[in-house]
């Protein structure tokens, strides 16, 4: 299904743009010759035999001698950055949780960030799309970058409403416990990704969009009070109070979503990108809701707005130009945008009605400033060479396991080890 986009005539002339960048050399380019086969990793092991698979075929009609493939991934960060060791790794893919400063070392260039500048939103976030203002990964749509999303029949039966702040999420995790068959809080341990989702909270429990311009500045940042703290604080609450899943290593997450569509699952933390997932899976999709983190800030509430697993070219592909097709067709001639029920990238565009009720609480959508230019790639080399991994796993596993008892650590000894560690590496680095 086609829709219709109208830009203003400067818009228009620089979308246009967005197909004439710099990398025009050699046959094997994205303005090479259009045809043959490509392969497209996709995560969307739910719709690679349905929704998918109609794109596959107006692509392929629109474009006669072109065949898509698809490799539906469940474990798509763990096998994609395995697979990213090699050159084996398609030729169209979502973009994994990478660092912007490794974007060259696998990704094809698609253009200068000037011209994507013009015609999309998000494009400097946090979630970036390039390096050194040459872009890598095409956005297709944005996404809050985490809430949580829960099963309102479950809230009810409990007779709990949306939490404002975290002791009233603990209390209203409580009352699922007590008042219901419901597992209150899913954590999802073993896939490790979905522990990952929990970072897309910090602008939440911070508030400051310059959060990340800041710390690089701070030996010592991990304190009551920072955002990363409370965000983990948070989890370990949760974990430590019984209010999660009693066996955290027996979980699987197609299995998880579809539990909270059911109302087995009271809810989970993950981007606004798996509401429409769990919505699918339910018999009264009209249960199933998004609410904020329950942090307040001085009494005022956030989230983040940022780009949802962009698409990217393997740099090693042997079909550029076909590869590059695939990503314009998805992005200017498919309903994805609304199936999804995401945040369109393209300005001009309206928000999504599933995300009315952050309006209701008054929920001010912030973005990640960009770095300083004599600063860009530090935040992520001192995330990177310290070995935090703010969106890798093993801390956030860390951390749960710490509050299981599985450990002898506090949370507090946690965020010490962690301010030593960024100290250290920031030092070593700035130096």
């Amino acid at each position: 299904m086609k829709r219709s986009v109208v830009l203003c005539t400067a818009a228009a002339l620089a979308l246009m743009a967005l197909g004439c960048s710099k990398n025009n050399g050699g046959e094997n380019s994205i303005h090479g010759k259009i045809g043959g086969n490509i392969i497209v990793l996709t995560n969307r092991t739910d719709i690679v035999d349905t929704k998918l698979q109609e794109y596959k075929e107006a692509f392929e009609q629109k474009y006669p001698g072109t065949s898509v493939e698809f490799e539906a991934i469940t474990d798509y960060e763990g096998t994609v950055r395995t697979r990213m060791g090699t050159q084996e790794y398609g030729d169209v893919l979502c973009r994994p949780n990478i660092q912007s400063i490794d974007f060259e070392k696998y990704f094809e260039p698609l253009g200068s960030l000037e011209d994507f500048d013009k015609v999309m939103n998000f494009t400097r976030t946090s979630n970036a799309i390039s390096y050194k203002d040459v872009v890598y990964t095409y956005p297709m749509v944005a996404t809050v970058s985490a809430g949580i999303v829960y099963n309102k029949a479950v809230f009810e039966k409990a007779g709990v409403g949306v939490p404002r702040n975290t002791e009233e999420f603990y209390e209203a995790m409580q009352k699922i416990k007590d008042k219901t068959d419901a597992v209150p809080a899913f954590m999802n341990y073993p896939s490790g990704w979905t522990l990952n989702q929990w970072e897309g909270g910090l602008l939440s429990a911070s508030g400051d969009p310059e959060y990340k311009r800041k710390i690089i500045h701070e030996d010592s940042p991990f304190v009551p009070g920072d955002g990363h703290y409370e965000l983990y604080k948070m989890m370990y609450e949760v974990v430590k109070r019984g209010l999660c899943e009693k066996d955290l290593l027996a979980s699987e997450w197609e299995q998880s979503k579809q539990d909270l569509a059911d109302g087995k699952i009271g809810c989970m933390v993950l981007g606004s990108w798996a509401i429409q997932q769990v919505k699918d899976l339910a018999a009264r999709p009209e249960t199933i809701g998004y609410m904020p983190f329950p942090f307040e800030i001085d009494g005022k509430k956030y989230a983040e707005a940022q780009l949802d697993m962009p698409l990217c070219i393997n740099k090693y592909s042997k079909n550029k130009a076909t590869a590059y097709a695939w990503i314009k067709f998805m992005s200017d001639d498919t309903d994805w945008v609304q199936y999804t029920e995401s945040i369109p990238v393209k300005k001009g565009e309206p928000y999504p009605a599933v995300l009315d009720s952050f309006g209701e609480m008054g929920v001010q959508y912030i973005e990640s400033a960009p770095a300083e230019p004599q600063y860009e790639g530090v935040y992520d080399k001192i995330d990177k060479e310290s070995e935090i991994g703010f969106w890798n796993d093993p801390e956030k596993k860390r951390i749960i396991d710490a509050a299981i008892g599985s450990t002898k650590e506090t949370f507090e000894d946690i965020m010490a080890d962690w301010n030593k560690r960024w100290a250290k590496t920031r030092a070593e680095y700035l130096n």
